[in-house]
C-alpha cells in the first residue's frame, strides 16, 4: 500500500532531535472533475491519515521542511 502524506509541522526538541507531524494530502481548492490531480487519487482512497515521527539521526535533522509531500510505502514483512 502507498499513501501520500504532507509534513504539517516540525518541532525541534533539541539539537539532535525533532518531531515531524504528517497528515493526508489536502487540496485547498476543488479537485478537477476528471480526477487528473494525483492528490485527488490519494485523498479519495486514504481520506484521513496522521503520523508523528521522532528523528534523532544527525544526517536527517533539518533535512525536511513543512509542506513537503512524500510517499509512505507499507510493505509486509514475512515472518
Amino acid at each position: 500500500m502507498r499513501a501520500k502524506v504532507q509534513i504539517g509541522s516540525i518541532t525541534q526538541l533539541s539539537e539532535n532531535c525533532e518531531v515531524l507531524k504528517f497528515h493526508g494530502v489536502p487540496k485547498p481548492t476543488k479537485y478537477p472533475e476528471d480526477g487528473s490531480d494525483e492528490d485527488n487519487t490519494f485523498a479519495l482512497w486514504s481520506p484521513s491519515i496522521s503520523l508523528e515521527m521522532t528523528i534523532t539521526n544527525p544526517n536527517l535533522i533539518g533535512a525536511y521542511k513543512p509542506g513537503q509531500k512524500m510517499y509512505l510505502d507499507f510493505t509486509p514483512i514475512s515472518p
